[in-house]
């Protein structure tokens, strides 16, 4: 396993081969300390026993596929599932592949890119799918730009799932969440959607307007305003820091894990999207190449 740091004046990250994990990602708090921005191992070789995607690259879909079925171009396509649900790329994602560095740049606006080329049929997906991934410090800002082609018509939906904890308390209960969202998917007990979006209004699914987190219980796809250029922003008044998330996706999967005390933004298109035709399109085509860039902006 290979461990890569880069840095500049405000961000101090850590990156492992392993998974494209993102093992520290280090800014200052309101009083000059370094805080560790992400829930993870200090032992790297913990990562390979992690059952929780910890701030992994996952693929080669993110989130929950039904019944781990779908049909492409006339044909039908069958993905590892549990219980009816195929989740994160399958019984050994993206999460769990050892990527290679393609490059690690320590300029102003250093960068690590790694890569994973996934085989065709690899848990069930068509296609050789060239993956890459690259983490780029800009000022105060981590952008994580996922790219990917394939020869084979396929599907594909990645992201990052950093479990972000702003301060060392054990709850985000008093943290501060703004989203940039009026509506959010609706999902049955499974938390598969049945195709449908449902108005925050008067809900707890509401922060149109800043507030505490308090004891709402979040594992949600919000569905990001269009008119709205900052999807999410969080803060901890404990440690002073603020996060604001951007992204050129069309999703924000927000979850509070049970235990840990962190909060996870996942910026992706919706779940199930291959098998809901009302969905952006999951589609990617062998001229295509798959963009999904988001930045993560920290501040006192």
């Amino acid at each position: 396993m290979k461990q890569i740091t880069i840095k500049n004046n405000s961000i101090t990250l850590t990156i492992l081969d392993y998974g494209a994990i993102i093992q520290k990602l280090i800014v200052n708090d309101k009083n000059g300390n370094p805080t560790n921005m992400v829930i993870g191992h200090d032992n790297p070789k913990d990562y390979l026993t992690d059952d929780m995607y910890l701030s992994a690259c996952i693929g080669r879909y993110a989130g929950r596929i039904a019944d781990g079925k779908f049909s492409l171009n006339g044909s039908d396509y069958t993905l590892f599932e549990e219980n009816g649900i195929h989740l994160h790329g399958g019984k050994i994602g993206f999460n769990k592949k050892y990527f290679t560095i393609e490059e690690v740049n320590e300029s102003e606006e250093p960068f690590i890119k790694l890569s994973y080329l996934s085989p065709d049929l690899e848990e069930g997906y068509p296609g050789n799918l060239k993956t890459t991934v690259t983490y780029t410090l800009l000022n105060n800002s981590l952008k994580i730009t996922h790219e990917a082609t394939t020869d084979k018509t396929t599907v594909v939906n990645l992201t990052n799932h950093a479990y972000f904890k702003l301060d060392n308390t054990p709850t985000v209960s008093d943290y501060n969440l703004e989203l940039g969202c009026s509506r959010i998917l609706e999902t049955n007990e499974k938390l598969l959607p049945s195709g449908d979006f449902l108005s925050v209004t008067s809900t707890p699914y509401d922060f149109k307007i800043k507030k505490k987190i308090k004891d709402t219980k979040l594992d949600t796809p919000f569905e990001i305003d269009t008119n709205k250029t900052i999807a999410a922003t969080i803060s901890s008044d404990k440690s002073g820091i603020t996060m604001q998330v951007k992204t050129n996706q069309p999703a924000l999967i927000v979850y509070t894990p049970p235990v840990t005390g962190s909060i996870c933004f996942e910026t992706q298109n919706f779940p199930d999207a291959p098998n809901q035709k009302s969905f952006p399109s999951s589609k990617l085509e062998p001229e295509e190449t798959y963009f999904n860039e988001s930045y993560f902006t920290f501040s006192i």
